[in-house]
């Protein structure tokens, strides 16, 4: 009896490390490009990626390219490749599902968003069109990012134009073909010097990872995810790719990622309110509606909330279709009194909705608390908890 059960578990191990080494035996690399990073792509050997990545790993390796970042975005989320060499977008998608970050390539960047001489700001982008590099380009990311933070969207623009160049997009703007469009702010100064007065500055983005980033996926052992680390920090060079800084800031992908997602920096007709003038108002005798689920108000909640949920369908976006939610609670509330409305802070649309349809029913003093719990919770006030 002994010697079987020894016996069945010293197959079971084989069994098991067998399957291990089915599971490992070839790691999945691809290399994504940007429009702007075609000439730095065709610099990388993928012959020799995959034959120094093999001598590292010590199994085999493959490595693909492709210049369609939709195909790559959905890679990202059903986990696909083992390795993404790739820009700060496609990376940023990664981290959220299985990847860890080992660095990029090239300094911070910012963009701009560039518009006709003629135009202010970012509002008076309305009903015009906008030229951009593919769909899922880093530019499309920061464009939709910029224009959300000033009240703006995609729908609100009478075309958004895709091309394969970004400097086509200061072309169309100089040829009457377009209102805006959005380029490295070292691209659009260097423009600028040779065309002055052509154009102008809208918004510009804060800073997002340059060049290429390199993300792993979390399953590779971490005895392999430490060497492609040093590897890619000090040995890419010799495969055409730049060596990757291991210092990369995680904070940026994460913003990247919710370019587009948060609400905007502004409600016409509501102020904008911070956690302590909150507590100001309070005392004055405000309302503080909370527009999160009942889970949620349960778990963590402002001392003087009132629960008034917002039951959210339509999209996170700024032209999104108030007739699919549903905000019944707020017929229950007094409109002569000042409310406060909040949620889970700036990516959440909740309150922002709920701020919108308070102004549309006549409140006569809306204030938007807009980082919500998480700015209360950050500046050391206290929460209530449990029933409500």
């Amino acid at each position: 009896m002994e010697v079987r059960s020894w016996t069945r578990i010293g197959l079971a191990a084989v069994a098991a490390a067998g399957a291990t080494q089915v599971a490992l035996a070839q790691v999945s690399t691809l290399v994504a490009l940007e429009p702007t990073q075609r000439k730095d792509g065709l610099m990388v050997s993928r012959p020799g990626l995959e034959s120094n990545l093999k001598a590292l790993l010590g199994q085999t390796v493959t490595v693909a390219s492709t210049e369609d970042l939709t195909d790559t975005m959905r890679a990202t989320r059903s986990g696909a490749h083992d390795i993404f060499i790739a820009p700060p977008q496609v990376v940023a998608s990664a981290l959220a599902h299985g990847y860890e970050l080992i660095g990029s390539t090239e300094a911070q960047e910012e963009y701009v968003l560039v518009g006709r001489p003629h135009m202010n700001k970012p509002a008076d982008l309305k009903a015009g069109r906008i030229y951009l590099p593919q769909q899922d380009s880093i530019y499309t990311y920061l464009a939709r990012g910029m224009l959300t933070a000033h009240g703006l969207s995609f729908k609100d623009l009478r075309q958004v134009h895709y091309v394969r160049e970004p400097q086509a997009g200061l072309t169309a703007l100089d040829m009457g073909m377009a209102e805006a469009t959005v380029i490295r702010k070292r691209d659009w100064e260097a423009w600028l010097q040779n065309n002055p007065g052509k154009a102008r500055a809208l918004a510009q983005s804060g800073p997002v990872p340059g060049g290429f980033s390199v993300a792993v996926k979390k399953d590779l052992p971490a005895e392999q995810r430490a060497r492609l680390a040093k590897w890619f920090g000090t040995s890419a060079t010799t495969c055409g790719l730049k060596n990757v800084a291991s210092h990369s800031d995680a904070a940026q992908y994460e913003r990247v990622a919710q370019l587009g997602t948060f609400t905007p920096n502004a409600l016409p007709g509501a102020r904008l309110v911070t956690a302590a003038e909150v507590q100001k108002l309070v005392a004055e005798g405000a309302v503080v509606v909370d527009t999160r689920t009942e889970k949620e108000f349960k778990a963590r909640r402002l001392p003087t909330a009132r629960f008034v949920p917002y039951v959210e369908k339509s999209l996170k976006d700024v032209a999104y279709d108030a007739a699919v939610d549903d905000f019944s609670g707020l017929k229950a509330l007094d409109p002569s009194r000042p409310t406060v409305f909040l949620c889970n802070g700036a990516e959440c649309w909740k309150s922002y909705k709920a701020s919108k349809a308070a102004l549309a029913a006549g409140f006569g003093k809306v204030y938007w608390f807009r980082g919500g719990v998480p700015e209360w919770e950050k500046a050391g006030l206290a929460l209530a908890k449990g029933g409500a």
